[in-house]
């Protein structure tokens, strides 16, 4: 009964980061277009970590269209603005986005 309370108590603080980074995606609308692993109204968090995978700035360049938009990357709808998400939020989004697979 130890062991296992000690390896679910391992399970959670192993997943404590990426949790706090989806509530934070969360807290800031983004799970209102987006989704882990399917497409709403924008790609899935997967899809946009496998299309930017292997770029040296991918974290750079997602935080900059997390805050200012975009536009054509996906297709016609575009991303809009996030004034709420500070640059430093928006690098923690964007690093996060890039570590799902």
């Amino acid at each position: 009964m130890k062991r296992a309370l000690i390896a679910l108590a391992a399970a959670f603080v192993a997943a404590g980061p990426a949790l706090a980074d989806q509530a934070l995606a969360t807290a800031k609308n983004c799970m209102a277009c987006h989704a882990t692993d399917k497409k709403l109204v924008g790609p899935s968090y997967k899809d946009v970590a496998a299309k930017y995978a292997g770029q040296k700035d991918a974290v750079d360049k997602l935080a900059a269209k997390i805050q200012k938009g975009g536009a054509g990357v996906w297709g016609p709808v575009p991303m809009p603005a996030n004034t709420q998400v500070s640059e430093a939020e928006a690098k923690k989004l964007a690093a996060w986005v890039m570590s799902q697979k």
